[in-house]
């Protein structure tokens, strides 16, 4: 998906909503239990609930390699159900992967070529040659760990360098690196202060946003720091959504929670 096909959909739709697929066989109903790929059937039914008021789904990979061989199955099928029946949403791997050029490689052939997702989050600290191999894949999108949502961020993330911390390093020397126009980049919601001084260094680009919901950041808060022309904004909530209820109907619920996120989404967008 073109980052121009994304904008296009985001104002169709007057949401910006992304929603993580972070599936926990300890949390899902239990009837869901008895079927042969549970992770699967579980995605699936959020994902028909919940399609009209999202942008974006995110799956975290360590939720699906925890299960091996079953697991790797569990997200290849759910991919494939996106990319199948609901092909205009945004799809991320949320894997934090990140190696030498060679591995880099070898990830963004995985993900973004043979599982075919839109995107993939990727780890910065190897630097240049770790993620330049992501981005040479015309049409896809590697999201950069810039400023995250927990509280080990500060360990090193908004230390200074040179005067400058080191998430905004991070964020103004990936721009020197070659297909950065096809880089979005991760802040989260919990340091939506911060995102002022990002918009300084990257005004156009898309920020995906975690920690709205469960982990209390604002999206109220956001909105006013982050959003831009385009709203240049993917707002993730996992916990929150799918796990709103452990009961038969737990996807109605799901799309209930959706729906009233997209509806304060659309308001946030009305000046645009």
């Amino acid at each position: 998906m073109t980052t121009e096909a994304l904008v296009e959909q985001i104002f169709k739709k007057r949401s910006f909503l992304c929603i993580g697929l972070d599936t926990d066989l300890e949390k899902i109903p239990t009837y869901l239990l008895s079927e042969e790929d549970p992770i699967f059937e579980f995605n699936k039914a959020i994902i028909d609930a919940t399609h009209q008021f999202a942008i974006a789904y995110k799956p975290n990979t360590a939720f699906y390699e925890a299960h091996g061989k079953k697991g790797w199955k569990a997200l290849n099928k759910t991919i494939e159900y996106l990319n199948e029946n609901y092909p205009q949403l945004f799809t991320i791997a949320d894997a934090k992967r990140g190696d030498i050029g060679n591995t880099s490689s070898m990830y963004a052939k995985a993900f973004l070529q043979e599982m075919a997702f839109d995107s993939v989050t990727v780890a910065p600290y190897m630097g240049k040659d770790s993620v330049e191999p992501f981005l040479y894949i015309r049409n896809k999108h590697t999201i950069l760990l810039a400023l995250t949502s927990n509280e080990g961020a500060f360990d090193f993330q908004t230390l200074k360098t040179d005067d400058t911390q080191l998430y905004k390093k991070v964020i103004e020397v990936s721009k020197t690196w070659e297909n950065s126009e096809r880089l979005m980049y991760v802040v989260g919601a919990t340091k939506a202060e911060y995102l002022a001084e990002i918009r300084k260094i990257v005004p156009d680009s898309f920020l995906l946003v975690p920690g709205v919901g469960a982990q209390g950041g604002s999206l109220e808060e956001v909105c006013k720091y982050g959003m831009n022309k385009n709203v240049g904004l993917l707002v993730n909530s996992s916990r929150g959504i799918i796990y709103a209820s452990e009961s038969s109907n737990f996807a109605e619920i799901a799309a209930a929670k959706a729906e009233v996120m997209q509806r304060e989404m659309s308001e946030l967008m009305k000046n645009l």
